[in-house]
Parts: structure tokens; C-alpha cells; sequence
């Protein structure tokens, strides 16, 4: 198995399969990169509080996009939900809600590279997981080597076969800028404000604009909070924002994450417990675990009405191979800890393995009960090892980008919460985790 250092530092330590990949580059523009929402089934109504639309949206982040929605109607962001967070660099569609905004108001959003459609009324607002999954079409450009149809049948063959790819959480989780996402998490659970904060505000990365790196790294030298809030650039709201509270209350860390919206702080959290995840799930692999069938000692969750539930059934050696029969009629999947404060580990060679990495980690589970920020406590949930792929299709053609170079236009369906490009990087095995 290959062991990409870069990607190590978000938990990716290993791959699935041993081939080599059609390397490549994805993103090469947004709209090589389409992610269309299935979400659940909602009955529009003649009379409701709350206006549902589809957002069509091309390199928006959400968090940005939802600022200046609700600063184009007037409203605060609190009245904008959203059942799934999408890629910036793409172009995504997606639902969303607005509380006591009448369906006409969002006739008049002009906003660059956006488009409102679909409205009607409801009487609920969304939340986050309220869809189905999501529809990819991805272009991947710029191939050096010649590819065939039957080459990349031979890479998708041991995916196919396994009936899915690790489910690995991607660089979009922890930052594809700067991935510090969990490491501002693992602070914050453990009680480190001061450190949550200033990691956030001045750690640099290789990849930031250098006018960023700049002024990330006076802070870091100097401390001077007002300094900095003059000097960072209008883009990093977020980080004004935190400076302008420290230069206003000195040393007040935990008032200056209350600053962010309340979605990125957890955010925090849930990326620290998606690298602990990736972590385990990397281990895994690398001991030759299957992902598909379980081991004595795991969890398996069933799959009701096709979505997974959080009914645990734990396999022993009574129970081992009625399971796994199960399993391969897909009626469940295997899972592995999201670490919260009321987690159970799996037992046997997979509960060792989690031991083992939040040992390495130097946490323990009751560190996610966060009474200084009471909502970012979370109690710890699973997560199926294995993503299955489905709808897939592709087609090999002449990159008119890179004329002496192929594309290949890769299109399948996912589950919610399953990363598209964790699926690619079995298929491209780049050396580069930011071309994912």
C-alpha cells in the first residue's frame, strides 16, 4: 500500500486498491466539477412561513454565499438553512430554505454566477442531512498517458467488487487551502482556546495568497491583535472579526470563536472527529481488514429503506455469519466511530485499532463535552466504512484544454456525507491531495 505523506496529515495514510491510477487534475474550471443535490422528497403547499428554491451556484463556498443571501434580502443568515454544505470549486445545486421570505423576494438576488429556481412554499425549514444524496459529473483533465475503456473498467473492477471505496472524509473537510480545520478542533476540545485561536488566525500554508501568509505570520510574531485587524484582507471576514474582538477584549479566546457562526465551529469539532476516523479506517486497511464483511468485534448498522440507521448490532462468533450474509445482500454496512463523549468502541481487532489511534492522540472521549461552547459538544455517532458507488459511468475523449492530452467524464451517485473525491483517488492516485 502507498502512504502519501501530505495526505497523512489529514488520516489518509493508505489506498484501497494497489493499481496505479490515470493520475490527471480535477477542477481545472468550477464547472468541471457538478454536484447536483437528490434531495428528500418535499410537498409544496399553497400557504407556509418558509420559501424552499433550488440554488444553483458556481465557486461559491456555502458559508460566503449564505452571507451575501442574507445580506441581499435583508435578513439574518439564521433564516437560511441548507440540508448539505457543497465543494466551492464546482458548480452545485442544492436546495434551500428561507424563513418569512416570500417566494417573489428571490426573484430579485442578482448575484454573480447564481441561479434561483424551483420555489414554492413549505411549512418547515431544512436542516443539515435532509437529502437522499448527491449526482456527480466530474471532468478529469489533463492525462499524460494513453487510457483506454478497459483500463479504467480494471480500476473501478476492485471497487465494483468490494461494492464501494473507503469512506474516507476529504480535504474539502479539514480545508483544501489550509487543512487545519481539525486541528483547531482537537484544541477546542481539549480545552485550549487561546491555542484554537491563534492556530486559526496565524498558521500558513503553501498555498494561501501570500498578502494572507503576510500578515498571518506578523500576528504570529507580534500579537498585536489591532494591527491585524487592519491588515488581514476583506476576504478573511472571519478572522477580522476575531482580531477586532481581541483588540477589544484582550485574551478573551472563547468570546472570539463565539464571533464565528455557530455552523463553522462545529465544524471544528466534527473535522477532528473525521481525521480520528480516518486515522482508524487507514489502519484498517493497512491490517487487511475487508470492508464489505465484518470481523468479529464490529458494529454493523443496518440499512432500512435505503438509509443507514444507528441501530447497533455488535457481531460475535454466534451471530458472524448471518451477518455477513446480510451484508452482501446490502442490508447493512460496517461503521466505525465518530468519537464523542458517549461513544462505545468496537470490539475486538477494530476496537483495538481505535484505542490504539486516540492513544496516539493524547484525548479521551469526555474531552467533547465542551462547557465553554455548550453546541460544539457532540456525543459521538458511526459512520459506515464503505461507500457504495452507484449510476457510475464515464466516457474517454481528447482534452481540448491540453490538446495532446485525454478527459475523462466520470458520473455516479453517493450517499449524503460520502466524499466524491475520496472515490477519484482511488481511480487518479495523485501525488498533489489539493488536486482532489
Amino acid at each position: 500500500m502507498q502512504v502519501l505523506p501530505e495526505e497523512a496529515c489529514i488520516g489518509l495514510e493508505t489506498f484501497f486498491t494497489k493499481d496505479d491510477g490515470i493520475k490527471g487534475r480535477l477542477r481545472t474550471i468550477p464547472t468541471d466539477f457538478i454536484v447536483v443535490e437528490q434531495s428528500k422528497d418535499i410537498t409544496p403547499l399553497e400557504k407556509g412561513p418558509v420559501t424552499i428554491a433550488t440554488v444553483t451556484s458556481i465557486n461559491w463556498e456555502t458559508n460566503h454565499l449564505i452571507r451575501e443571501l442574507s445580506k441581499e434580502l435583508h435578513i439574518s443568515r439564521k433564516r437560511i438553512m441548507f440540508a448539505g454544505t457543497k465543494d466551492k470549486r464546482a458548480k452545485t445545486s442544492q436546495i434551500m430554505s428561507f424563513y418569512q421570505v416570500r417566494p417573489e423576494k428571490l426573484s430579485v438576488i442578482h448575484l454573480k454566477d447564481l441561479e434561483i429556481s424551483n420555489v414554492f412554499l413549505s411549512n418547515r425549514m431544512l436542516k443539515i442531512g435532509d437529502l437522499k444524496g448527491n449526482h456527480f459529473e466530474i471532468l478529469i483533465r489533463d492525462i499524460s498517458q494513453k487510457i483506454t475503456k478497459e483500463h479504467l473498467e480494471s480500476l473501478f473492477s476492485p471497487i465494483q467488487d468490494a461494492n464501494g471505496f473507503p469512506n474516507f472524509f476529504g480535504i474539502q473537510r479539514f480545508g483544501v487551502i489550509r487543512p487545519i480545520t481539525h486541528i483547531v478542533g482537537k484544541f477546542i476540545v481539549q480545552g485550549d482556546f487561546k491555542q484554537a485561536v491563534m492556530t486559526y488566525l496565524t498558521d500558513v500554508s503553501p498555498y494561501e495568497a501570500e498578502a494572507s501568509t503576510s500578515v498571518r505570520t506578523e500576528l504570529g510574531e507580534t500579537g498585536d491583535m489591532k494591527q491585524a485587524f487592519h491588515s488581514f484582507p476583506d476576504q478573511l471576514e472571519f478572522e477580522k472579526a476575531m482580531a477586532h474582538h481581541l483588540s477589544q477584549h484582550p485574551d478573551d479566546y472563547i468570546g472570539a470563536l463565539q464571533v464565528l457562526p455557530k455552523n463553522l465551529l462545529t465544524m471544528f469539532v466534527y473535522a477532528y472527529q473525521s481525521y480520528l476516523f480516518n486515522r482508524m479506517l487507514s489502519a484498517r486497511i493497512m491490517q487487511g481488514l475487508p470492508l464489505h464483511q465484518a470481523v468479529i468485534g464490529d458494529v454493523v448498522l443496518p440499512i432500512e429503506n435505503d438509509e443507514i440507521t444507528m441501530k447497533e448490532i455488535p457481531v460475535h462468533a454466534s451471530n458472524i455469519e448471518k451477518v455477513n450474509k446480510q451484508l452482501k445482500r446490502g442490508r447493512g454496512v460496517v461503521s466505525g466511530i465518530l468519537l464523542g463523549s458517549d461513544s462505545t468502541y468496537t470490539q475486538g481487532i477494530m476496537g483495538k485499532i481505535e484505542q490504539k489511534v486516540i492513544e496516539t492522540e493524547g484525548v479521551d472521549q469526555r474531552d467533547f463535552i465542551v462547557p465553554e461552547l455548550p453546541f460544539v459538544s457532540s456525543y459521538g455517532t458511526r459512520r459506515a466504512l464503505l461507500s457504495p458507488v452507484s449510476q457510475l459511468s464515464f466516457q474517454i475523449s481528447q482534452d481540448e484544454l491540453h490538446p495532446k492530452k485525454q478527459k475523462a467524464l466520470i458520473c455516479f451517485d453517493l450517499r449524503k456525507g460520502c466524499y466524491a473525491t475520496s472515490f477519484l483517488r482511488e481511480i487518479m492516485k495523485t501525488d498533489d491531495i489539493r488536486n482532489y
